[in-house]
């Protein structure tokens, strides 16, 4: 389902026509690629809500600009440094024909079977969480699932062993080469502390240096 986004032509420019807008609950951005690049204007609390849900970063938007329809990614946004108000957003028209470079996230699948959690007692550390890839508009996936059902104790799941959707390749000048580990399963570090003291107490007593021999008693002079 095609996520919309509603959004009017911005007139005012700069930094105090920027400050009064969000001042009205609206949130100033640019859209730019194909065509024109247009300053807009957008509803703060619809787009608030929005950028909540994880597939509005990783998907053709539908952009209604002043009632025209066109395909637009999300390709910035920046927040305020403590409140939780968009302060700007930047959106770039999609062209069918050209491949994208964009990040999609990863979904983790299987954990709670793999051998090296069901068995060996380890936990998943998750190393990645998104992944660079290229593609075509129309093969854009909404997310990349990581299947960890086999993962071994001390053994990691790489780039290079996800299953890639037909059409979409890994970035090759992304941030993650096909080597990169995605998730490992460790042991805990408690485990490792506890088998550690353990092993300490199970060690033999023989093993401690002997005690040197009591001295014998002096031998005492008869009398005359």
């Amino acid at each position: 389902m095609t996520i919309e986004i509603n959004a009017t032509i911005r007139k005012a420019q700069g930094t105090g026509a920027s400050r009064r807008l969000r001042n009205t609950g609206r949130v100033p951005g640019v859209v730019y690629g194909v065509g024109d690049t247009n300053l807009i204007e957008m509803d703060h609390n619809d787009i608030f809500y929005k950028l909540r849900n994880e597939a509005f970063h990783a998907s053709i938007l539908s952009l209604n600009l002043d009632g025209k329809k066109e395909p637009v990614l999300l390709r910035d946004f920046v927040m305020h440094p403590f409140r939780q108000q968009v302060q700007h957003i930047d959106f770039q028209r999609v062209d069918a024909k050209k491949k994208m470079h964009i990040k999609v996230p990863l979904h983790f699948i299987n954990e709670e079977i793999a051998p090296g959690v069901k068995l060996g007692g380890g936990k998943i550390s998750h190393v990645i969480h998104e992944l660079d890839i290229t593609c075509l508009p129309k093969d854009l996936p909404a997310f990349i699932e990581a299947d960890l059902g086999k993962l071994e104790l001390g053994h990691s799941v790489h780039v290079s062993d996800l299953k890639l959707p037909n059409g979409v390749e890994i970035a090759a000048h992304g941030g993650h080469t096909s080597e990169a580990v995605v998730a490992v399963v460790q042991v805990p570090r408690g485990m490792i502390e506890a088998e550690a003291a353990a092993e300490t107490e199970a060690a033999p007593a023989a093993s401690a240096p002997a005690a040197a021999p009591a001295a014998a008693p002096a031998a005492k002079e008869g009398k005359k």
